[in-house]
């Protein structure tokens, strides 16, 4: 149904996609046992289980669809410069401040890919999307509530929310990378393309910042912190990789 550069493009944006739900799924669940509240605890190791899940989802698709490795391999063999993630999922979770807007900021963006993907016309593509996006729209939720409540709480935390808001905001911008073979996926109804799916979350966030009574960085004035699709990643993604696949490595054909 698709040609060779088509299908090309479909396995870079299917990639990426689940390297960044991989990696902020390890990332928060990070928060397991260390939330402020044990509501929080919970709340971010449940999304964190969502996030990989969701990676399986994509790594799944291409495995038995386009011929790539299969999910284990693709999830814990492969080295840094094989990933193609953004650098904002890489970043160690910091304070809750660091992490809850982070939260926003990504699953905003989830939440627009996934809608968009559930009307793809790579039919795949668009049954996973149909499954998974309402648990992102919880995901949303979740993070949308608690940023309103601490920016419209203390000045301590309204402050904090800001600096972390500012703080995110350049890396958020990397998420719309474009790549090799987007504007194929966009002709032929597979995908909406980065710079649509940026100008949709903008004005999501926008309004929930708004709300929250905090200010949106001008995404205008900002250096999109841009790399990590062509595999150029921070220091920190390494040793979270060397976390995560310690025990596989050991011995892959281990059955538990």
């Amino acid at each position: 149904m698709f040609n060779t550069d088509t299908l090309n493009a479909l396995r870079r944006l299917l990639l990426a996609m689940a390297d960044d739900h991989l990696i902020i799924g390890h990332r928060n669940s990070e928060w397991t046992g260390l939330g402020p509240i044990l509501e929080e605890d919970i709340a971010f190791s449940s999304i964190a289980q969502d996030k990989i899940g969701h990676a399986l989802g994509l790594y799944s698709i291409l495995y038995e669809q386009l011929g790539e490795a299969d999910p284990d391999t693709l999830a814990f063999m492969r080295n840094e410069t094989d990933f193609t993630s953004c650098q904002l999922v890489e970043y160690p979770i910091g304070e809750y401040d660091f992490s809850l807007v982070r939260h926003l900021l990504f699953d905003v963006a989830a939440l627009i890919r996934f809608e968009d993907a559930s009307h793809s016309a790579y039919d795949p593509l668009a049954k996973l999307a149909r499954k998974v996006k309402g648990e992102i729209k919880y995901h949303v939720f979740h993070a949308s509530t608690f940023v309103k409540q601490l920016g419209q709480g203390s000045e301590e935390s309204k402050a904090r929310m800001q600096s972390a808001l500012n703080q995110n905001m350049a890396l958020a911008l990397g998420m719309f990378e474009s790549f090799e073979g987007e504007a194929l996926l966009v002709q032929q109804g597979i995908y909406k393309g980065e710079a649509a799916i940026r100008t949709a979350w903008l004005g999501e966030v926008g309004a929930i910042v708004e709300e929250a009574g905090l200010k949106m960085p001008d995404a205008e004035k900002l250096e999109p912190i841009y790399g990590g699709r062509k595999g150029f990643h921070t220091e920190y993604l390494q040793p979270l990789l060397d976390e995560m696949t310690e025990v596989f490595r050991i011995d892959p054909a281990a059955e538990w």
